[in-house]
């Protein structure tokens, strides 16, 4: 019996120790690639083909839809307004923004589309990307994801982020916010993943502010800010690695150009009229100075 009470009594310890550390010390915001591509664990079979790109490509930048809530922010439960993220319509355009800015600079980029947020349905997968392509005419789109955490509290200060390719712990003290950004780049034909890149960010809180809850989302904003301008430094080395991939395995993708493409790798050749230009103007000079001698 004494032995018994022993046992029960560290059982209660332990639910009460579970229920502090779980009891709301955190305040979680987040999204997933992997939920919004892969909602059944049967399409995890689903074999992606070889990517056909035709240089220049017309690239598509959206978030995937945020868990717990619609695309315009409702949430599923109550029906009302999900006030609590910073992460507003207006913040993620903007965010949307500075990446799409970013793509911009690439020669063997034609035009970029920001998909609003309502476009991307939950769990819509590659049906719902097969229609984006049909209404914007885009062919590579990059889905950015997140997940932002707020350690209000003493207790179990560590998290668990699953991503396309692995997982990321978040650790923290309290009143810190630790932010996850990932762009995920996909082939939207093919299925198949082109490469992607993560930003994190780490926001150190005070221990005892007077104003907690507008410091924390002052923390929040800056979360999103810093861990997006590292996400986009990411996605320079990442398209790097993606251009050296194609040179040494021109197998794993296939690279057209189109005519009117002016760019490098096979794009940059002279068209006929220029050649036609080059070749007269030899030609050009040598009858001046025939005229030259004849007169």
């Amino acid at each position: 019996m004494k032995l018994l009470k022993q046992m029960v009594l560290l059982y209660v310890v332990l639910a009460v120790l579970l229920a502090t550390s779980c009891g709301g010390q955190q305040v979680r915001h987040k999204s997933s690639v992997v939920d919004y591509l892969y909602p059944n664990s049967s399409d995890l079979t689903v074999e992606p083909s070889i990517p056909k790109l035709n240089i220049p490509v017309d690239v598509g930048v959206a978030f995937v839809p945020s868990q717990g809530s619609d695309a315009s922010g409702r949430n599923y439960w109550t029906g009302r307004e999900n006030n609590s993220t910073t992460l507003t319509e207006a913040k993620k355009t903007e965010l949307l923004e500075s990446i799409a800015g970013h793509f911009a600079q690439y020669e063997f980029v034609r035009n970029i589309e920001i998909i609003p947020s309502q476009y991307l349905t939950h769990g819509g997968g590659f049906d719902n990307l097969s229609q984006i392509k049909t209404m914007y005419g885009v062919d590579v789109i990059a889905l950015v994801s997140y997940d932002q955490i707020q350690f209000t509290d003493e207790g179990m200060l560590s998290l668990t982020y699953w991503t396309i390719v692995g997982a990321y712990v978040f650790s923290g003290e309290k009143n810190d916010t630790s932010t996850l950004m990932d762009t995920v780049v996909y082939d939207i034909s093919s299925k198949k993943m082109l490469f992607r890149a993560p930003g994190t960010s780490l926001i150190k809180g005070s221990s005892t502010p007077v104003n907690l809850s507008e410091e924390l989302r002052d923390d929040s904003v800056k979360g999103f800010e810093v861990a997006t301008q590292e996400m986009i430094t990411n996605l320079d080395l990442q398209l790097g690695v993606f251009k050296e991939k194609i040179k040494k395995r021109p197998e794993d993708v296939q690279i057209t150009y189109s005519p009117s493409y002016s760019g490098g790798g096979g794009g940059g050749a002279l068209g006929l009229l220029d050649i036609l230009l080059l070749l007269a103007i030899p030609v050009f000079f040598d009858a001046r100075k025939r005229l030259k001698k004849a007169v």
